[in-house]
């Protein structure tokens, strides 16, 4: 989980609510609320996860907007900027995002939680999802997917 300035509290408030409920949180944020490169921090939580020690990530930003466009550009990530319950079980089930990406300027702390909760509880749905899926890594690695 990594967070920028505009969203420390936030990132204390969602890795207690984890931490409560048994997940493992490794914390690579800001703690305080100096000013810092949100490309940065999305490139190294994403890293954790293209390697291998994490299956999924948590960016909190301001708004979301540009640490969602930082994340998608790492092969591998789909990241999901979700807003609400819906956008989060989408972003899992159809999309199997592997990274949430919230804006604490624009989410409420509970709203917040309960993201997170409907993002951790959606399963990926497969078929036809699936298929769509590999046509977006397909694109991720430069291949053409007109016939």
């Amino acid at each position: 989980m990594v967070a920028d300035h505009n969203a420390v509290r936030m990132k204390a408030r969602l890795g207690a609510w984890l931490t409560d409920r048994g997940h493992e949180v490794d914390d690579r944020g800001v703690r305080d609320e100096e000013i810092v490169d949100y490309p940065l921090l999305c490139e190294d939580l994403c890293a954790q996860i293209v390697s291998g020690p994490a299956q999924l990530g948590i960016v909190l930003g301001g708004s979301g907007s540009g640490e969602q466009m930082a994340c998608n550009k790492i092969r591998g990530i789909r990241a999901a900027l979700c807003h609400d319950t819906f956008l989060a079980e989408i972003a899992r089930g159809n999309n199997d995002a592997n990274v949430l990406v919230m804006g604490a300027k624009v989410i409420a702390p509970d709203a917040a939680e309960r993201i997170l909760r409907v993002w951790l509880a959606t399963p990926f749905r497969g078929g036809r999802h699936a298929e769509r899926v590999e046509m977006i890594m397909a694109l991720e690695r430069g291949e053409s997917l007109r016939r």
